[in-house]
């Protein structure tokens, strides 16, 4: 800051090669920038602003002028943001106290006409001028990180995440929704574009993060609630009750067998197949315990059936179990959950719910 408590910041603007400079007076924006915006004390533009003469430049400006703040009206921030940050930091200010404008991706790139360009270009470098002013010195801190990881879902890319942080012998929790990880995958028969088993990548990695030593895998879970910073989240999970004992439960099935009540399966076989009241998503399911839809078994809906529970051996039918809240602490949270399916009656033109011989991809796998 100046003796009056104001700020001194240094503008610069590239030209890119002609990236920037065909569709923008990259001169126009530095002199005006210099003239009209408050507490520039340096404006200039310069051929390659990322270039060691270009930092150089910066760096001579920023101990000569005194420069307390700069603004770089450049590229994308995913480029050079570090890169000028660094240079602020060679010559003794906060790289904090640097402030990045996009008029290449923002404004040159997506424009058609110079003087439009420019004038967006100005406002793109005043908008980036104000900002600084307030900006206030970060310091780097380190924060202990709990090693636990939470992963939301339990398709493909969360058990791939899962199993990877496993191996490196860090614990993680593997959230998943349904009764059974796999997600979309465990529904296709081949995989685009190589057309590569489905069932010959996924099965193999289901099978291994269910029985994996470092993998807490609650399935049939949904996340409640999450509390606590970077490094150190409290999470509370509902386990939903299977009204299946999974500490008795062989996974022998007979209950599946045994159950008189069948309805359609709007999941696994995208309404075009059937299963029972007490299921197992597919015959490969992790974990093997199947798990009772009340809204479909009859006794749940009149207090009477009760196959399942005659025919389990095991005795692991529970119809008084309740819902379960576990507490979990954990450093990081990975979201893999995946994706719902486009409402294809908003193309009614295709003529899908319409006419018979209308599917979607998905169901055409089911089929």
């Amino acid at each position: 800051m100046s003796e009056n408590g104001t700020p001194r910041i240094g503008v610069y603007v590239c030209h890119c090669g002609s990236n920037i400079a065909g569709m923008v007076d990259v001169a126009d924006v530095a002199r005006w920038a210099g003239e009209a915006l408050p507490h520039v004390v340096v404006a200039r533009d310069y051929k390659f602003m990322c270039s060691s003469l270009g930092q150089e430049l910066i760096e001579e400006d920023i101990r000569k002028e005194r420069l307390d703040r700069v603004v770089v009206a450049a590229c994308s921030p995913h480029l050079h943001e570090k890169t000028f940050r660094r240079a602020c930091a060679n010559a003794g200010l906060n790289p904090f106290l640097f402030q990045m404008a996009n008029i290449r991706e923002h404004v040159s790139w997506c424009s058609e006409e110079k003087p439009a360009a420019t004038d967006k270009a100005r406002a793109t470098v005043s908008g980036a001028v104000r900002r600084v002013a307030h900006q206030r010195p970060l310091e780097p801190m380190a924060v202990k990180v709990n090693p636990a990881t939470l992963v939301v879902g339990g398709g493909i890319a969360g058990i791939q995440a899962a199993l990877e942080l496993a191996d490196a012998g860090l614990p993680v929790y593997l959230v998943e929704r349904e009764p059974s990880i796999g997600g979309h995958m465990a529904q296709f028969d081949k995989t685009f574009p190589t057309l590569d088993c489905a069932a010959c990548i996924l099965t193999p990695r289901m099978s291994e993060v269910g029985q994996h030593e470092s993998v807490t895998l609650l399935s049939y879970s949904e996340v409640e609630g999450v509390k606590g910073s970077i490094g150190d989240f409290t999470v509370t999970i509902r386990k939903k009750a299977r009204f299946v004992k999974e500490d008795a439960c062989t996974g022998c099935g007979v209950c599946i067998e045994k159950c008189p009540q069948s309805v359609v399966d709007e999941v696994y076989e995208a309404g075009l197949g059937y299963r029972k009241a007490i299921y197992r998503p597919f015959p490969q399911a992790v974990p093997k315990y199947p798990v009772i839809d009340t809204a479909a078994c009859t006794f749940f809906k009149s207090g009477k059936c009760k196959a399942c529970q005659i025919f389990c051996t095991p005795g692991a039918i529970d119809f008084a179990q309740k819902d379960e809240m576990l507490e979990v602490h954990v450093g990081n949270i990975i979201l893999a959950t995946g994706y719902e399916l486009f409402d294809c009656s908003k193309i009614a033109q295709y003529g899908y719910g319409r006419l018979a011989n209308v599917f979607t991809s998905l169901e055409f796998e089911r089929l």
